[in-house]
């Protein structure tokens, strides 16, 4: 299993680890390469892609579009720091790996 800590140190290798989209999303917004994790998610209809869309659209300061994916998900939006969100979603993300 591929714990936080080992998915954060992932971070520095050239190219993500093989998880799934919303985790590969995740890898390349910390990365710094928001078009990028937009990319993995922003096609996607499934819950965990949304919350992660939900995510970096909070991210960059899109409120309303942010609420919108939150709502697709049945999830409130976040109060919490980003950095609190992107860990909170990369550890469930990851105990959800088989």
């Amino acid at each position: 299993m591929l714990t936080l800590a080992d998915f954060r140190a992932s971070v520095q290798a050239s190219a993500p680890p093989a998880v799934s989209a919303p985790l590969r999303a995740l890898w390349f917004d910390a990365k710094g390469d928001w078009v990028a994790a937009h990319k993995c998610v922003d096609v996607r209809d499934d819950k965990d892609s949304m919350w992660v869309h939900a995510y970096l659209h909070r991210k960059e300061g899109d409120l309303s579009n942010a609420r919108y994916w939150y709502a697709r998900t049945g999830r409130p939006p976040r109060e919490a720091s980003l950095d609190q969100e992107w860990a909170d979603i990369a550890t469930a993300l990851l105990a959800a790996l088989p």
